[in-house]
């Protein structure tokens, strides 16, 4: 007997559909049976990952749409409500540019303020325009992703590290508010994914020097490996489901362990 789709019948809007995890996730929700509404600033990403979806029997539509814009966003939300009948999940994977590798104290202020004033905007803007809808369906999954600094402190990231404790802080917020509506909202923190485009991009391009990086990384972990996009994909489309139905306001954590322990100093002996 077949186990029947995750997410079949549900609709979904993706913000920042154009990256390599987020057209790994909306890939991995379509083949759950959810109906993907993809959204971006660049439409060639975004119809092509549409048209690979319709193209393997799902379904999806597209849209430019900027993800801090609040008018943009709010049409975009009504308009997906009208046509699909629902709004089941929001998924903000905006990606925001950050400097890093440099010390705090020789960071200019702008270059740590920026990420976490142009994140913060797009996951409140995105996620509020989510809510209103699904307080009033009475259900509904808003996610959001960051990555290992929001659980542990991470030296040389610049802005990127509080950007991710204040996505974090504030799915923690939305989600005690909105839990007396049905409506549930998680974060997922990932380790970082050595086959996603940005990784296999700095992979190509410096081999050398990106391979001792990697291995540290690796080390960190309890496991010794880095989350692959599979292990994103397959924890995101279970907390969009409703077999995830009683788990909001938390932080789920798919870095191998490291934001538990830097385990570096414990190697095997097999």
């Amino acid at each position: 007997m077949f186990a029947a789709m995750l997410l079949k019948n549900k609709v979904a809007i993706i913000y920042g559909a154009g990256g390599s995890v987020a057209g790994a996730i909306a890939r991995s929700f379509a083949s759950e049976g959810a109906k993907l509404f993809l959204t971006g600033r660049s439409q060639d990403s975004i119809r092509q990952l549409a048209d690979d979806i319709i193209a393997g029997g799902g379904k999806a539509a597209f849209a430019v749409v900027d993800a801090s814009d609040e008018r943009a966003v709010n049409d975009h939300v009504r308009k997906v409500k009208q046509e699909a009948g629902s709004v089941d999940i929001s998924f903000n994977l905006t990606g925001t540019p950050v400097v890093q590798n440099i010390p705090l104290t020789e960071l200019p202020v702008t270059q740590f303020i920026d990420p976490i004033s142009i994140s913060m905007q797009t996951r409140f803007v995105t996620a509020i325009a989510a809510a209103k809808v699904m307080m009033e369906q009475g259900n509904g999954v808003i996610l959001t992703l960051t990555a290992t600094p929001g659980g542990i402190g991470y030296p040389y990231t610049g802005g990127f590290a509080p950007t991710c404790c204040a996505i974090e802080s504030f799915s923690r917020n939305l989600a005690a508010e909105l839990g007396v509506y049905g409506v549930r909202v998680v974060n997922i923190r990932s380790g970082g994914s050595p086959d996603s485009k940005v990784f296999k991009e700095a992979i190509e391009n410096n081999p050398a020097e990106m391979a001792p990086i990697l291995k540290s990384m690796e080390n960190d972990t309890m496991l010794k490996r880095l989350p692959l996009l599979a292990d994103i994909t397959n924890v995101a489309k279970f907390l969009a489901s409703d077999q995830a139905g009683m788990i909001t306001g938390i932080t789920v954590d798919v870095t191998g362990g490291t934001t538990s322990s830097l385990n570096y100093r414990v190697a095997s002996r097999k």
